[in-house]
């Protein structure tokens, strides 16, 4: 399994011509079968593609749509425990606490990849590794 962050969801919906690649790679990557995400995913998701200074900003009720088809993949509750590895994970790598959930979240689905952008590409965060799905020459920004 493999975990999905926000900037994956994001760049899906993505209209901008210099974000064409990511986009599409991005669908490409929520075609899969074998992914999770997170319930803090979801809200940032949420937050960003509704935001007033979006240029493509998505109405609620898209975003609503778009947020229950992402449910077809295992969705990670928050809970207390992640919170508290969420807080050790911070201190120990000096992350900021979102990036350090994210983590826990997949560490706690059994994700051993978390595909993200935000973070280092390759670093491995106590057995929860980083690989960045836009680093290819292909589809960087």
């Amino acid at each position: 399994m493999l975990f999905v962050d926000t900037n994956v969801l994001l760049y899906s919906i993505s209209r901008a011509p210099k974000e064409r690649a990511k986009a599409a790679k991005a669908r490409e990557i929520l075609r899969r079968k074998d992914l999770a995400l997170s319930v803090q995913v979801l809200q940032e998701f949420y937050v960003q593609a509704t935001r007033e200074s979006r240029a493509d900003r998505l109405r609620h009720e898209d975003a609503v749509s778009l947020i229950e088809s992402f449910c077809r993949f295992p969705v990670q509750e928050l809970s207390l425990s992640i919170l508290r590895a969420a807080l050790v994970t911070r201190a120990r790598w000096g992350l900021s606490y979102w990036d350090a959930a994210i983590l826990e979240a997949a560490r706690s689905c059994g994700c051993g990849v978390v595909l993200s952008e935000d973070l280092s590409d390759q670093q491995d965060y106590s057995g929860v590794r980083v690989e960045n799905p836009f680093r290819e020459a292909g589809a960087v920004g």
